[in-house]
């Protein structure tokens, strides 16, 4: 993230790309439905029902977005950021389910299909309306996207794959629409696979989300080549003979790091002080002025 960007902008801008989204969602809920109804479409209906889980989204972005911006405060000493890494998870639980739901309605479809039973084809409308959905929610997750990796937010980054899931239920409902209206009753079993084809990268999107928040939320370490970068931008301070029992964490967009240094046991209180401040500089420059740092200085001898 653009250290130059603040809370409260970067708030408004998270705001901003979420009521975008949700413009989008609405228009295309309310389209599809009805594009489903006149197209004769249930595979369009359902296509609008996960339009509507987008909504749902949205609505927890704002909310834990809001919530995570909060400064520290008495019940937080370490703020709030680790409500957005809940957003995230709520997220990319609801895209698992949304999956599994897809899987298990493509599966009644094709067995139903199996057993003689014929759906029924839609019309032109339900189709136009599979290729609106696709070409809008792309240009939607191309633009969530790019701003959730400016911004660094996790929750609107996992949104953004929301709506390229939605985009890949379209295409999936697009290609068993256009098979049914183009080859005829006899492969309407095309719109059934699809989406059980598409529905296995939409769960592998969930996973995606879901892993990493719940390692957060669990307290997973910051990976080892950030601690070894930690350790190495420690060491490099003068005064600073080694470091030891490092422990670290993610905080919504923050990180938490903590360690003990070995020094002189025969310098002043001021040297230590200093070094330690510098430490910390450095540290905050390379991950962030809200980097929460804690280090305790050891002697090397007594």
């Amino acid at each position: 993230m653009d250290n130059t960007i603040n809370s409260g902008e970067r708030q408004r801008k998270i705001s901003h790309v979420t009521y975008v989204g949700s413009a989008v969602n609405v228009a295309l809920v309310v389209f599809k439905f009805i594009a489903g109804v006149a197209g004769r479409s249930t595979a369009m209906v359902a296509d609008a029902v996960h339009s509507m889980s987008d909504l749902l989204t949205d609505i927890i972005v704002i909310v834990f977005v809001r919530i995570s911006e909060k400064p520290q405060d008495a019940t937080h000493d370490y703020g709030h950021g680790k409500y957005e890494t809940l957003a995230t998870l709520l997220i990319g639980t609801t895209l698992l389910l949304v999956g599994f739901g897809i899987a298990s309605g493509s599966i009644k479809g094709i067995i139903s299909i199996l057993h003689g039973n014929a759906l029924p084809r839609p019309g032109l409308i339900a189709l136009i309306g599979a290729f609106v959905s696709i070409v809008s929610k792309e240009l939607l997750f191309r633009y969530t996207i790019r701003y959730g990796k400016m911004l660094n937010s996790e929750a609107v980054i996992a949104n953004a794959w929301h709506h390229r899931s939605d985009a890949f239920s379209s295409v999936a409902t697009a290609v068993g629409i256009g098979g049914a209206i183009i080859l005829g009753d006899n492969w309407t079993i095309l719109d059934p696979l699809a989406g059980l084809f598409i529905c296995v990268f939409i769960i592998k999107t969930a996973y995606g989300l879901i892993k990493p928040a719940l390692d957060e939320l669990l307290e997973k370490s910051l990976p080892a080549e950030v601690e070894d970068e930690i350790a190495k931008i420690a060491c490099g301070v003068e005064g600073v003979s080694n470091i030891h029992d490092m422990k670290t964490r993610k905080i919504g967009d923050y990180y938490s790091i903590e360690f003990s240094i070995c020094m002189d046991g025969d310098i002043k209180l001021r040297y230590a002080h200093a070094v330690i401040s510098e430490i910390e500089k450095r540290l905050r420059d390379r991950y962030g002025d809200h980097t929460y740092i804690l280090i305790h200085e050891e002697p090397t001898t007594v």
